[in-house]
C-alpha cells in the first residue's frame, strides 16, 4: 500500500517563481560567456570587468546559477536530489561572493547590495524549502 504525499500547491508557487528568478541568473551568465553584455545595457567599463574572471570564478558563477535553475526544476518534478542540487548553488554563491568581495575590487557602478542580500536569500529560502519538503515526504 503506498503512502503518497500530494504535493501542497505552495510547492508549484516557490517551484514556478524561483524558476523564473533563476533564469534571470542564467540569462545573465549566458550572456556573459557569450559576449552579449552590451545588450544588457553594460559599459565598456563593465564589460571589461567581467572579461578579467578567470576560469575558478567562472566555474563557481556556473554552479551557482544552473544548480539553482535546476533546483527549481527538480523541486517541479518532486524530486529529492533538488536539495543536492540547490547545495551545489549555494556553494557556487560562497565562491561568487568571495571572488566579488575578497579577490577583487567590484566596481562601484556595480554595486547592488540589495540584489546580493535577495540573492542570498532566496538561494538559503530555497534550500531550506526543499529540505523541509523532503523531509515532510513531498519529493521522492
Amino acid at each position: 500500500m503506498s503512502t503518497a504525499v500530494k504535493s501542497p500547491w505552495h510547492l508549484w508557487a516557490v517551484g514556478i517563481i524561483t524558476l523564473l528568478w533563476n533564469a534571470v541568473g542564467i540569462t545573465s551568465y549566458l550572456m556573459t560567456e557569450l559576449g552579449k553584455l552590451e545588450a544588457l545595457g553594460m559599459t565598456p567599463e563593465q564589460i571589461a570587468y567581467f572579461d578579467t574572471f578567470p576560469a575558478w570564478a567562472i566555474a563557481v558563477w556556473a554552479l551557482g546559477v544552473w544548480g539553482a535553475f535546476f533546483g527549481s526544476l527538480l523541486l517541479l518534478f518532486r524530486s529529492r536530489h533538488a536539495v543536492t542540487s540547490l547545495i551545489v548553488s549555494v556553494v557556487g554563491l560562497v565562491g561568487t561572493t568571495i571572488f566579488q568581495r575578497v579577490v577583487t575590487d567590484l566596481p562601484a557602478d556595480m554595486e547592488n547590495p540589495g540584489l546580493d542580500i535577495a540573492i542570498w536569500v532566496i538561494t538559503l529560502g530555497t534550500l531550506w524549502y526543499a529540505m523541509k519538503m523532503r523531509r515532510e515526504g513531498v519529493l521522492r
